[in-house]
């Protein structure tokens, strides 16, 4: 469940539920009732405050399987790449940096593409 999994990445993170509460801005009793399960319905707002906060990204937070199909495996030229940031020093919580370039060299393709 969804409370369980936010209960024990907050317990691994080293929060006690008053820090994650304060972290978030949601209320203490509130996140108790949802790490209990007796809140199973959380809005996507709320979940995306606690995902934020424990720095973990949404799909992690609520556990959502991937189906094997739609996720073919990883070629070794990506399994390589990844091991070189591991060993560049690049702390996994920076990975998400990337993210901009990226999006320029998403950017630069379209634009390349549409003088074409």
């Amino acid at each position: 469940m969804i409370g369980q999994n936010i209960s024990s990445i907050r317990k691994q993170r080293g929060y006690t539920l008053s820090e994650l509460s304060e972290r978030t801005g949601i209320s203490k009793s509130y996140l108790s009732n949802i790490e209990r399960n007796l809140k199973q319905n959380p809005s996507i707002h709320v979940m995306e405050r606690i995902a934020l906060v424990l720095k973990v990204d949404l799909k992690t937070l609520l556990k959502i399987a991937v189906d094997v199909d739609t996720n073919p495996q990883l070629d070794q030229e990506w399994i390589d790449f990844v091991f070189y940031l591991k060993q560049s020093g690049i702390a996994k919580e920076r990975i998400h940096e990337f993210k901009i370039l990226i999006d320029f060299m998403k950017w630069h393709d379209d634009k390349t593409m549409n003088k074409q």
